[in-house]
Formats: C-alpha cells, structure tokens, sequence
C-alpha cells in the first residue's frame, strides 16, 4: 500500500462512539490523496466524452443523490438501470450498490466509470487524459511520492474522498447524543420506527446490509431482479440491498428504480401496496396478512421522525463541494 509523500498529512475521522467500526481498509488517510480524490470526483475525464464527473449523478445537496431521477442518466442522455443511491457512511459498510456486488470502497468507481450508460470510459483514455492536464502530475506526486498516474492510484483517490463523507450531524443525532429532545410527534415516530422498521432499518447507519425482497411488483422495462443478477439463484429474486435511511427526506425517488417519489407513497406500499409472492421477506408477512399495519397518524408521525434525519451540515459542507 503506498503511503504517499513524505510530507503528506495523516487524517484522522472523527464520528459518534454509536457508530459502527471502521471498515475502509485504505488506511492511513491522507490530506493530499483525499484532495486528489475530491478533484477527481468532480472531474468529466474520468467519462468518454469528458462530460460526465461522479458528482453529475450524486449531487451534493441531495445527500449525492441524482435528485429527480427515477434512473440515472449518464453520457448521452442514456438511461441507467437504477436509481442512484446516497453517498454518506461509506467507511462503514461492507457491501455497495443495490445488489452489493462490489465489496471494497476503493473498487466501487470502476462500475460507473466503465459502464455504458453512465460514463463509458476505461482507465487507460483516463490516464492519458489526466496525464496531460497541468495539474494531475503534480497532484499525484503530491499524494503518493510520484507523479506517475495509474488505476490503482486513481481509485484510491477516489475510494479516501468518498471515506470522509460522513453524515453525523442530523437532528437525530443531537438527539442521540443528548443535546436536544425531539418534538411529541417526532419522539412518537421515534418509537413507532424503532417498532416497525429497525429490524432492517438498523443502528445508527439504519441498515443491516441485508438484501431482501420487499414486495416490489418486478419492472419489466428494466429487468432487474437485484441480487439474483449477481449470484443467479432464483431464491434471490428481487432482493436488493436495504439502503440506510440518513437524509432520507432529501434523496428522492425512492427505491432502486425510482418508482417512489414521496415518502408517503413509500409508506402506502409497506402498509398496502406489496404484493405477495413466495420469496418475501418474512418480516413482512404476518400470517396471512402481508405488509406492515401502519394508520394515517402513524404514517405522519414516521414521517416527522425520518425529517429529524436530515443532515445539513453534511449537505453544505464545503470539504465535499466541488468548489
């Protein structure tokens, strides 16, 4: 593993004792690789046409979620196949996209980048394009010692800027640490989730990385069946991966293909809208009966809690904005 230069900067991240452990395994972190990664993260050649930058489909202000996109769109104005997650708590996970089939942080960008709906590059156009800018050179050597530019050194880069985004500032969190009480209605949702939604919905990231089928009616335009497209077993169907909640007011549509644009009509289909098949989730069964009991006050109240998720600090915080 390279350390970088000699004159780079350790950095150390800083984030609640509820939180989980650490799972970003490149380590140590660094001021001038995260820089460099922050650069590369806004930057167009990482796509074939020198257009399209990760932060074109994962904008800031939304949690880096393509706000207003079923499905992401990328070179071309052509269609993806999902919808693009939230960037926030990264370090902490163990799997990444919907069917979690990328395992390291660092490895996460060679899907967007490669893909032909989103980017459509491959690394040696990038590396030739980044070699002949007047800053790379420089930027790398910085980082790692040398101005030689490579993969390896790109994702890294990339993989340590997307480590230091964390969201721990929400009004939850105030509330987790002490410092304010919630509102009636919000402490009712508060109680209510903890009831209804945080055998999935899980610890202070609220997701168990579990992959599970939900009820989801299967897209026949997009064809997606989740987690079965990465291990081929028909027990996985429709399985995909449950995302964290964080910011969860803000990083609308919802679902992996977009099909929810409020978090009210999230709730209509847990209560009343899954369909039945062989494959749901247990949890969501109760007898004959599937879905989860929820009542029009209930429902505005889950509501006034998953507000209290909302991380502005985060949304605004100038070491993630491209300028």
């Amino acid at each position: 593993m390279e350390e970088g230069s000699p004159v780079d900067e350790i950095v150390t991240l800083s984030f609640p004792n509820y939180f989980p452990e650490f799972t970003y395994a490149s380590t140590p972190l660094t001021r001038n690789k995260i820089s460099l990664g922050k650069k590369l993260f806004y930057e167009g050649k990482l796509s074939r046409n020198n257009a399209i930058s990760c932060g074109f489909c994962h904008i800031q202000e939304f949690a880096f979620t393509h706000h207003g996109h079923s499905i992401s769109h990328g070179i071309d104005d052509r269609l993806g196949l999902r919808n693009a997650p939230p960037l926030q708590n990264l370090a902490f996970l163990n799997r990444f996209m919907w069917d979690g089939v990328i395992h390291e942080l660092n490895d996460q960008p060679i899907s967007p980048i490669s893909a032909f709906e989103e980017m459509d590059s491959n690394f040696p156009d990038i590396i030739q394009k980044l070699s002949e800018d007047e800053n790379y050179p420089n930027m790398f050597s910085e980082a790692y010692g040398d101005s030689e530019i490579n993969a390896d050194r790109i994702l890294m880069a990339l993989g340590q800027f997307m480590a230091t985004m964390i969201s721990d500032q929400s009004k939850f969190d105030q509330y987790k640490k002490g410092e304010i009480s919630l509102s009636d209605s919000e402490e009712n949702g508060r109680i209510l989730f903890e009831q209804k939604c945080s055998a999935c919905h899980a610890g202070a990231l609220q997701t168990d990385e579990s992959f599970r089928n939900t009820g989801l009616y299967f897209n026949e335009q997009l064809a997606d069946a989740g987690l079965f497209r990465v291990t081929l077993n028909p027990e996985d169907s429709m399985k995909f991966r449950v995302p964290s909640l964080r910011n969860i007011a803000i990083t609308s549509p919802y679902m992996h293909d977009g099909r929810f644009y409020s978090l009210e009509a999230v709730l209509d289909f847990y209560r009343e809208g899954i369909e039945d098949n062989p494959r749901l989730d247990p949890l969501l069964r109760n007898g004959d009966q599937v879905g989860i009991p929820i009542s029009d006050g209930e429902k505005q109240d889950l509501i006034q809690f998953l507000n209290t998720l909302t991380d502005q600090d985060f949304i605004s915080n100038p070491a993630f904005s491209e300028f």
